[in-house]
């Protein structure tokens, strides 16, 4: 399973790759992301005043995002998680459901804003 594709339709596209910008499409299309978003911006940028910060930041909630934005994929991504948490008895198994889901996450993370 891939990330969608841009324009895809019901799939919002992704933001101007800008901390501001990027925040207010969460706060839209996915908004049950938004406390952790902000909660994470406060301790880990805004109070920090150490701007090094914020590729990493925006590395990790580009991705979030990326997933959240398109149900189906959330789900997905969602369910491979809980299996291997909950239902796999198989550490293989497990293991490779870990792995599928981290390489949607990795793809995810690598979106592309529409131009």
């Amino acid at each position: 399973m891939t990330t969608s594709a841009v324009g895809e339709p019901g799939i919002p596209p992704m933001p101007e790759r800008t901390p501001k910008a990027l925040r207010e499409a969460i706060a839209q299309h996915a908004p049950k992301l938004l406390p952790d978003f902000d909660a994470h911006w406060k301790r880990y940028v805004a109070d920090a005043y150490d701007i090094s910060t914020v590729p990493a930041f925006m590395a990790r909630w580009w991705g979030e995002y990326a997933i959240a934005r398109d149900p189906q994929l959330d789900a997905h991504v969602t369910g491979l998680e809980h299996r291997a948490a909950h239902e796999c008895a198989d550490p293989a198994e497990a293991k490779a459901l870990l792995e599928e889901a981290s390489n949607i996450r990795h793809m995810a993370a690598r979106a592309r804003r529409a131009a």
